[in-house]
């Protein structure tokens, strides 16, 4: 009696298991990578209202962080600089610059400049600056070389890998207090003494638990 199936088919249980296991893991690294904020978000530079830059600003001139997101030590949000702040140079410095007409409509009729966030977290998440900023996390950290960038990107994923990478071991991103915001800041030959000693000095003991971050 001839076989209904021909011999090949065989071995098609096994070439469908390997199918199934290649495009399987291939699929899931795919959106693994593809997915995830280190493609999706890292490079997010979006075009504000008014061509601010950092380079000049914090870089060339070397204004501090604090002077315009000036409640970051105290506040869990990162303040965006009123209009106040910038016309404090601008009435004087290039005042009829075409670059600031945004900021001159907005002193005039006290609407606020709608600039874009560019460090978004999901409302989901809580993070507080003034907690990591005190405990001596510099700004470069999360947000790369801000004095270095003519228009502001994202450097960093986010995530939530991402953060817990750091709340593991936070000892290569501590530093003093009074240099958070030292975009050229060089760690000590003894960086890993110094991070010992203040955590010790500060009880840091950053949470990994899900509360932590999801209230």
């Amino acid at each position: 009696m001839s076989q209904i199936f021909p011999q090949w088919t065989n071995k098609l249980p096994a070439v469908l298991l390997a199918a199934v296991l290649v495009f399987g893991a291939g699929g899931v690294g795919f959106l693994w990578y593809y997915g995830s904020p280190k493609y999706t978000d890292v490079g997010y530079r979006p075009t504000q209202p008014v061509p601010f830059s950092h380079k000049l600003h914090a870089g060339d001139l070397g204004m501090d962080c604090r002077y315009c997101h000036s409640n970051i030590e105290r506040s869990a949000i990162a303040n965006v600089p009123a209009t106040q702040t910038c016309m404090n140079c601008h009435t004087l410095v290039l005042p009829q610059s075409e670059k600031l007409i945004a900021v001159r409509e907005s002193w005039a009729t006290g609407k606020p400049i709608e600039w874009v966030n560019v460090h978004l977290l999901p409302q989901y998440a809580y993070f507080n600056h003034s907690l990591h900023l005190n405990a001596g996390i510099g700004c470069i950290s999360c947000h790369g070389n801000i004095a270095e960038m003519e228009k502001v990107q994202q450097m960093q994923p986010l995530s939530m890998s991402w953060c817990l990478d750091c709340h593991r071991n936070p000892d290569p991103h501590l530093r003093p207090v009074d240099q958070v915001t030292n975009m050229n800041y060089a760690p000590p030959a003894d960086q890993a003494a110094f991070a010992e000693r203040v955590k010790e000095e500060k009880k840091l003991n950053p949470t990994q638990d899900c509360s932590g971050c999801h209230r």
